[in-house]
């Protein structure tokens, strides 16, 4: 039978699972920003810019194949017959595939800080993960054992559960205590802040911003309906963005006051847009060109910048996921024996140029055969690709070199020698 952390599969998927899926379900209130603006999960990802750092890095490491490993004395294998190879690689629950898992558990690490989930047990071992919103789960640690306990609080009940740290997947953030993660949108508040305010009174600018060539100016004193008449065909007329610049028609003295410029101008209204975008990108380190902002990308280093996306932003996560995994799902009688790894060889691969030229090195030197660098492009292997050739010139550096012969010398008359034959 499965065994649940507690109680029964159907009681915990109604009071804990089912409503958890989405990471928009009770979003709970933020803090106002400096800009006034209300900052929380729900209205950060309003903000393209965060939007779109949370998809890049969730779908990144999402989309990176998931293996469990068996070591070796020399090497390691896919441990394809052991019940989690099927959870973290495939399947992580019969509703989530193991990619939707862990672009879930990704998207509450960005938001929350920390994310969580919850195992189902057969024969002690782990057949499925299911996913917790961060905001139900409060870590603390026990003033009697000192180890860590979770307290889980399902929706619409005061009720707590209390379950130990051995029950619960937990995958924590950048950390200040070493348990729980600080969430990047409480540190990042401001920024998000302003770019919401920015967002804001753009949509508000072009939305109700009456913007005619010339501001109009009444000699007399109009009447409650007439004032309400001529403002409504006012703002019928030239507010939004289709009718913005329009020439206004002029009625009963009315005459042309002023000019005057576009707001957004004098306050340098679009550089401050681009520089919120790459405030939320460096909140997040994702380079800029991978949500859209080119500035400071060009055709000669765009490939560069692609591969320190994988160095400098996927690789910590993968490092994270990776070690919690082996620490925190794997049996600890099986953590010498498996580990989880993340395949990021195809997002490391340069220009076709360049790794033919890799390939071509590693192939001389015997490093990879045919086959191997088949399977590295997703190739299907050949008869006769298995060999692993080297250089018949090349030596065993640790055996003794031959002594140099030394070369005939001349007679001692100093004549050359006569050719053969002569």
């Amino acid at each position: 039978m499965r065994l649940w952390p507690f109680g029964k599969r159907s009681e915990v998927e109604q009071r804990y699972i089912s409503p958890s899926l989405s990471v928009m379900a009770n979003v709970p209130l933020g803090s106002l920003s400096g800009t006034g603006v209300n900052v929380n999960s729900d209205t950060a990802l309003r903000f393209m810019a965060v939007y779109a750092c949370v998809r890049v890095i969730c779908e990144d490491v999402a989309s990176l194949p998931l293996h469990l490993y068996r070591r070796l004395s020399r090497g390691k294998e896919r441990a394809t017959t052991h019940p989690l190879y099927e959870v973290l690689h495939t399947r992580a629950n019969p509703e989530q595939t193991s990619f939707q898992w862990r672009e879930t558990m990704q998207a509450h690490v960005l938001l929350y800080g920390n994310a969580y989930s919850l195992p189902t047990m057969f024969n002690g071992r782990i057949v499925e993960l299911w996913p917790v919103m961060p905001q139900r789960v409060t870590v603390r640690r026990n003033q009697r054992t000192q180890n860590l306990e979770y307290i889980i609080t399902p929706p619409g009940s005061d009720e707590k559960r209390v379950i130990n740290a051995g029950q619960i997947f937990h995958l924590p953030g950048l950390s200040l205590n070493g348990v729980t993660g600080v969430s990047p949108i409480a540190y990042g508040r401001d920024a998000i802040g302003l770019g919401l305010a920015s967002q804001e009174f753009a949509s508000g600018f072009f939305a109700r911003g009456a913007r005619p060539s010339a501001v109009l100016e009444h000699p007399g004193t109009l009447s409650l309906e007439a004032h309400n008449r001529l403002r409504e065909d006012f703002e019928n007329l030239h507010a939004g963005v289709t009718n913005s610049q329009r020439v206004a028609l002029l009625e009963e003295g009315m005459k042309l006051n002023a000019q005057f410029q576009m707001p957004l101008e004098d306050a340098q209204f679009i550089e401050n847009r681009k520089m919120s975008i790459e405030e939320i990108a460096r909140l997040y380190r994702v380079q800029p060109h991978k949500i859209g902002h080119h500035e400071h990308s060009t055709f000669s280093n765009i490939e560069h910048l692609g591969i320190d996306h994988v160095v400098s932003t996927i690789r910590p996560w993968l490092v994270r996921w990776e070690q919690a995994i082996g620490t925190k799902i794997i049996p600890e009688e099986e953590q010498g024996n498996f580990f989880a790894e993340f395949l990021v060889d195809g997002l490391l691969r340069g220009d076709s140029d360049a790794r033919s030229k890799f390939y071509k090195a590693m192939w001389e030197m015997g490093v990879l055969s045919a086959n191997d660098i088949r399977e590295l492009d997703n190739l299907n292997p050949r008869e006769g690709g298995d060999i692993y050739y080297v250089p018949l010139n090349f030596v065993d550096a640790s055996e003794p070199r031959p002594e140099p012969v030394a070369p005939a010398q001349p007679p001692s008359n100093g004549r050359k020698p006569a050719p053969v034959g002569a």
